[in-house]
Formats: C-alpha cells, structure tokens, sequence
C-alpha cells in the first residue's frame, strides 16, 4: 500500500493543462494528518463545536453519526481542512465526553464513540502546493481514528512529563498500523451503514477500539470508542446537525 494514500489534511488538486516538460523536481515529503498533542486536558467538545459548526456547514460531502439506536448524548467535535479551507474530514461525538486523563482522573470509566467522516478525494496536491497526493482510502480514515483515541488516552503510572515521547512513539504506530489494514493486527467486522450491511476493519487494544470502512455515499468512515462495545453500533448520514449541538 503507497504510504501516501492515507494522508489527509492538504488541498485537492485541480485539473491543469498541459505543460512544456520541466526538470524533474525533489518530491517534497509527504505530509500526514497532525495528530492530537495533548499534554493537559482537552478543551470541551461542546465548545469546540459551538466555533467549528461553521466548518461542518461548509462541507460538500455528508456527515455521519451514530445510528438511530443510539439514545445518548451527541456532540460536534472538530473538522479538519486544506490550505485552502476546503472541508477534508470530521468528527462527531456520542457518550460521554472523553479527557485525556480519563479515568485516571476521575476514578470512573468513560464511554464514548467518535464517528469521523472522511471525503473522499480522488487527487489532491500536497501542503506545500509543490506536488500530488493519491487519494483518501479507508487508511486515511484509520489513521483519524487511531490517532484520536491516543488523543484520549493516557498510560496508567505515566508522569505527564514523559506522555508527549509515548504519544509521539504510539502515534507513529497507529500511522504503520493504517497502512497495513490487511496485516495480522486488524479483523472485519460487519456493521450497518445506513441500514446496509458493511465491512469494516477493527482492532482493540488497552486503550479502546477503532475501525475503518468505506460507505456508498462516497465517504470513508473511522470510529473510535472505548467502553461502549463496537460490535452493537449502526452508522447513518446525519440529517440534523442540530442534534449534535
């Protein structure tokens, strides 16, 4: 799988006419998606979605949340854009709202799911405008979902001081782990996107789950969540923003 294929967070390409030949030029370092640094608590979902809404209106593709069957609190978190402000991917939240801490913090155990909508961008020219990255795959979306639950996670008997070399170490895992989606560390897991039956990949680990798929709608989706089980959830496109505010 090209490394490329899962990089999110820079600007599609346009079409361009065709030019004299040119020498060849360095290829600039692919860029990946920032990943979460937090090394204090993360600020409230809610208020992040109260100066983000604008982001998740200006999208020209569909969200998606959590099914019907989820009876529980909702909330809009962030979204992700190119250089140019176009809208690349989002998240929404379900449960409760997740703190890095956790429940280190607090003594009592989270549970949460974030669903996040990846668009899908056939060509797309890298952060500096100088080349072109493939397009978004279901990676793109694993590698979001990996990344956010590190975000949200933070090792027991673990000194604040050393969490950013241990983030920094995982998240490059999460990162190999995205690109490999057919390696020994992912199974499948049929859920419902909606109301159709789809295949998605998923692993667990101490920290939580996450899962990858791709829906008909021409979006790729990522879910991460820990202590609510992944194997009862249903996705569908979101009508209503307004009940995630």
């Amino acid at each position: 799988m090209e490394t490329t294929s899962s990089r999110v967070g820079v600007q599609p390409a346009e079409a361009t006419a065709e030019a004299p030949a040119a020498a060849p030029q360095p290829t600039p370092e692919p860029e990946r998606p920032p990943a979460p640094q937090q090394t204090q608590e993360p600020a409230s979902p809610a208020a992040t979605a109260r100066r983000a809404v604008d982001g998740y209106l200006r999208a020209d593709f569909p969200w998606y949340g959590l099914d019907g069957a989820f009876t529980g609190p909702r909330w809009l978190m962030q979204v992700g854009t190119a250089a140019d402000g176009t809208v690349e991917h989002g998240s929404t939240g379900h449960g409760d709202e997740p703190s890095a801490r956790g429940e280190i913090a607090t003594g009592e155990k989270e549970r949460f799911a974030v669903v996040i909508t990846v668009a899908s961008n056939p060509l797309r020219r890298s952060g500096d405008g100088t080349g072109v990255l493939e397009a978004t795959s279901v990676s793109s979306a694993a590698w979001l979902a990996g990344s956010g639950l590190l975000a949200y996670s933070w090792p027991g008997q673990m000194d604040h001081t050393l969490r950013n070399d241990w983030l920094d170490q995982q998240t490059e895992a999460a990162w190999e782990l995205a690109d490999d989606l057919d390696g020994s560390d992912w199974s499948t897991l049929s859920l419902p996107v909606d109301g159709e039956p789809t295949t998605f990949h998923y692993r667990e680990s101490e920290f939580g789950w996450v899962l990858a798929g791709s829906t008909r709608a021409g979006v790729h989706l990522g879910a991460y969540g820990r202590g609510m089980s992944a194997y009862g959830l249903g996705f569908s496109a979101i009508s209503d923003l307004g009940t995630y505010e």
